[in-house]
């Protein structure tokens, strides 16, 4: 029987972030997508094996607290180094989509603090339709509709996947469960949509340790073209950059693939010790 992760909490940047913490060994932070907690790392923190894994809650979702909310991916970054800073010292850090975003803006910001990045379904600049995207997702959580935003959520759901048997409701359930009142997903909805007007992109130059950048071969909510651009971006940094791709997944691949992304976990890790 795998062991769950031990829980935590802690002050940083004016609020309480809860944290899950797994296994022994050097240090790996996961950072989670819009509309998520850290129990989306669940299973990566039950079978990996040589790394203390910290999986926590961004600002507003799951247990953390949103606090004076910028909506900008400056004051998300600075909570995952404030993370680093207090809890871990500097450790490889991991994330999904929005998290695999506030991971690489860290590591051009404090590569001092990130030893390792690898990012999974992420993007560094948006287009006009994802800013609408984010916009109207916004507008239902400061609509109050609960119902509405519910049905918005199982929707986006059902398009980030490719094609699964598991329980869309479900994983809609978990996913509403992890915004609350939907503050930190505006939060972090809003941050996403500032990428069209102040891309990430530029900064990439400044990112000195390794990366693994991962694509999903059906995703459409972060395309080859996303890996692309930030591939392109990355060329500029005097950091080690690799690309890798799972088959048959969407957007959602730990959803679909979860194995698969524990396996491109594990050796991206493996690749930076």
């Amino acid at each position: 029987m795998t062991q769950a992760p031990a829980g935590g909490d802690v002050r940083l940047n004016g609020i309480d972030v809860r944290y899950r913490a797994a296994g022994s060994g050097p240090a790996v932070v996961l950072v989670h997508g819009l509309g998520e907690d850290g129990g989306a790392w669940e299973r990566q923190q039950a079978e990996l094996t040589g790394w203390r894994t910290y999986a926590y809650d961004l600002r507003g979702h799951g247990g953390s607290g949103l606090g004076e909310a910028e909506g900008s991916l400056a004051q998300l970054r600075d909570d995952l180094l404030a993370f680093l800073r207090e809890v871990t010292g500097p450790a490889v850090c991991a994330g999904f989509s929005l998290g695999g975003t506030v991971v690489l803006s860290a590591a051009a910001a404090a590569p001092e603090l990130v030893t390792g990045a690898v990012v999974f379904g992420t993007s560094t600049v948006v287009g006009k339709a994802a800013v609408e995207f984010y916009e109207e997702r916004i507008a239902l959580v400061r609509g109050g509709d609960r119902q509405r935003l519910a049905s918005a959520m199982r929707a986006d759901t059902v398009a980030a996947l490719y094609g699964t048997d598991g329980d869309v409701d479900a994983v809609t359930a978990r996913r509403m469960a992890a915004i609350g009142d939907g503050g930190g997903y505006a939060n972090a909805a809003a941050a996403m949509a500032g990428l069209r007007e102040r891309p990430l992109t530029p900064q990439l130059a400044a990112v000195k340790c390794p990366v693994v950048v991962v694509g999903a071969a059906q995703d459409t909510f972060c395309p080859r073209r996303a890996a692309d651009i930030m591939l392109d971006g990355l060329a500029a940094a005097p950091c080690e950059v690799t690309y890798e791709e799972i088959p048959d997944a969407g957007h959602l691949m730990n959803v679909e693939r979860p194995a698969a992304v524990t396996d491109r976990l594990r050796a991206a890790l493996a690749s930076m010790r």
